[in-house]
């Protein structure tokens, strides 16, 4: 269609209904709904948004959403898009045998959950497919009732992707966002050092990880946030500061609500003070609040049996830390989640040997030797935003996932492979990360080559060589992945 954001932004009520309220099938209500919280920053913003209408919604809503949805390869009537989607994964092109299969598995989950089976078919082919609906058979109602809301979102997603600068590779979404006014104020390195906070308890350890929680003794963040509302636009415009909140304060206010929070995660306490933030003051339409976790590292001390956890004594770490950043919006009075992104940051890794670099673009300008045998030291920051935001908010659901778990996923990857790059190491430790959540919808990194450069090549009588720092020229990588990288492999 090519049409940009900013002109869905410009529209009145009928007319964004009328160009967006297909994407959640025959439930024009979300995209209804969903336009009072405009203007959208992003697709993604205005993604977050109508999954936040759909969560928002009663029971009733939402379970007619998903009796909405066609069977899958069914020869009944469905919409022109629904057609195109199943098109796309061959699902118009089965064989008898594959029909009739797939029509009594359709059946069968149809009766089991009173909604048909839903899937986000892009990237996938019917094998796929079909051995989905016979995993998901099995599940309980409350389990496959989140899946396919999950799902329904995954396919509203790509159907956005649809809509706005299909043809267009300008830019123009982002030229155009940038003659939008930018107006905000904040405060940032607010220290906050609670003790005693909830355990984070009901972790499960994964194959990569025996992390199972924390008793959170130093629940300890670096806080920065960010306030943005028209009603402040006066202090910049007219030095009329009656609006303004002094960021000193803002400083005492997330202190002494620190004391507050009762849940157990840096996700959890973001989105409880910036709730908050928005209960005090009505001027404020909307927060963006980033907490870097403080790491304290428990000590042992002499027991009757050995040694033992002090439970006193704690040692800064200047390693890698949780961290992540929300932004929170007033919307129909009510905050809410509209963008996320949860992460690792500073995790440096060295392998001593077994990654190489080799078969690169060799030219006038390469003074690189290639190697099938390198140490390799990376800095990485790994970020992943969830299908459903609010499984970062607590550890009860279950699917709450820890930073140590990507930490030791990241480092048994890097142990595993004999990656010939480092492009090639991130895509498996975002392959691995998604196997083992299937409730993380995307995972992007960002890396630094540190990798030491070799004085002494031979030690005798050693496998060892003596190395230095590299010189100051580092290079870097960013990559970002979502669910269909994990579909294409089969997964």
């Amino acid at each position: 269609m090519g049409l940009t954001l900013t002109q869905a932004n410009e529209m009145n009520q009928n007319a964004f209904i009328e160009l967006l309220g297909w994407i959640f099938e025959h439930s024009p209500w979300v995209a209804e709904r969903a336009w009072a919280s405009k203007p959208f920053n992003s697709v993604v913003h205005l993604h977050e948004i109508m999954v936040q209408m759909v969560k928002a919604a009663s029971y009733e809503e939402r379970l007619a959403l998903l009796q909405a949805h066609p069977d899958l390869a069914g020869r009944l009537q469905m919409t022109v898009v629904s057609q195109q989607e199943q098109r796309g994964a061959g699902l118009d092109q089965l064989s008898e045998e594959e029909y009739k299969v797939m029509s009594s598995m359709n059946r069968d989950y149809t009766e089991r959950f009173g909604f048909p089976f839903i899937i986000a078919v892009k990237g996938l082919g019917k094998e796929a497919i079909i051995a989905a609906m016979k995993e998901r058979l099995n599940n309980s109602f409350a389990a496959e009732y989140e899946r396919a809301l999950t799902e329904v979102a995954r396919i509203a997603g790509f159907r956005l992707e649809t809509v706005f600068n299909q043809n267009d590779d300008s830019g123009e979404v982002e030229k155009s966002m940038s003659n939008e006014r930018v107006m905000y104020y904040g405060k940032g390195d607010v220290l906050v050092y609670r003790t005693y906070g909830k355990p984070m308890k009901g972790i499960r350890p994964i194959p990569e990880s025996d992390f199972t929680g924390e008793e959170n003794v130093i629940f300890a963040h670096n806080i920065k946030i960010a306030v943005r509302g028209e009603p402040f636009l006066s202090s910049f415009t007219e030095g009329d500061n009656s609006m303004v909140v002094a960021t000193d304060s803002m400083k005492n206010f997330i202190l002494r609500h620190a004391a507050d929070y009762k849940g157990n995660t840096t996700e959890g306490f973001l989105e409880f003070v910036s709730r908050r933030f928005l209960d005090a003051y009505p001027q404020m339409t909307s927060i963006e609040i980033t907490g870097d976790r403080i790491p304290f590292l428990g000590l042992q001390i002499p027991g009757e049996q050995g040694l033992k956890a002090s439970g006193l004594v704690y040692r800064y770490s200047h390693n890698d830390h949780p961290t992540a950043t929300l932004e929170v919006k007033r919307s129909d009075g009510v905050a809410v989640i509209t963008r996320h992104r949860c992460g690792l940051a500073d995790l440096q890794l060295i392998k001593v040997r077994g990654s190489g670099f080799a078969g690169f673009v060799r030219d006038e300008y390469t003074t690189l030797p290639e190697t099938n045998d390198r140490p390799l030291f990376i800095y990485l920051d790994i970020h992943w935003t969830y299908s459903d935001p609010g499984d970062s908010l607590s550890t009860e659901s279950g699917r709450y996932v820890p930073a140590e778990h990507i930490r030791d996923i990241a480092h048994v990857v890097f142990h595993e492979k004999n990656s010939p790059s480092i492009q090639h190491l991130i895509y498996h430790i975002g392959l691995r990360m998604m196997e083992r959540f299937p409730q993380i919808e995307s995972v992007q990194f960002e890396s630094n080559n540190r990798t030491w450069e070799t004085v002494v090549e031979t030690v005798p009588d050693s496998e060892g060589r003596v190395y230095t720092e590299p010189r100051p020229p580092y290079g870097f990588q960013g990559f970002s992945m979502t669910r269909e990288d994990l579909a294409r492999i089969g997964g």
